[in-house]
């Protein structure tokens, strides 16, 4: 996936500053150079993938609980949207409801992963994600 040599670009959606704070110093961490773009809201998020201004993300972590659009909602305007659809949505949430569980799939959520609670888990999940989409699935470009 990565473009030879260029950082990959990463939109994060969250809402809580502290949850935003620990997945910036895993992905910084991580082995893969990226440029990591953070939002606070749904309406934000939505602002940040149409303005051409801004780079198109590589992979996404969506938050469910978020002000003003929730992240369901937020799923649903990117995933159909012709020009955002195949980036990569990972839903990172607090939830493991089987109904947001459910949805965010019927939705076309990409992952569904429970945020952990201790802070050496958290890293580790992060890493993980990144790895793997980053690093070993083949996505369009």
């Amino acid at each position: 996936m990565n473009k030879s040599d260029e950082p990959i670009q990463i939109l994060l959606v969250e809402d809580n500053p502290g949850d935003a704070r620990l997945a910036v110093e895993a992905l910084t961490e991580g082995k893969i150079t990226n440029n990591i773009s953070v939002v606070q809201d749904g309406v934000e998020a939505i602002s940040f993938l149409r303005d051409e201004n801004n780079p198109r993300p590589d992979l996404i972590f969506l938050d469910l609980n978020l002000p003003k659009m929730n992240g369901k909602e937020v799923l649903a305007v990117i995933k159909n949207d012709p020009k955002l659809k195949r980036i990569p949505v990972i839903i990172l949430t607090t939830s493991d409801a089987d109904q947001d569980i459910s949805a965010t799939y019927d939705l076309q959520a990409n992952c569904y992963i429970t945020k952990p609670v201790g802070f050496d888990q958290f890293i580790e999940v992060i890493q993980s994600v990144e790895n793997f989409w980053l690093s070993i699935v083949k996505l369009p470009k």
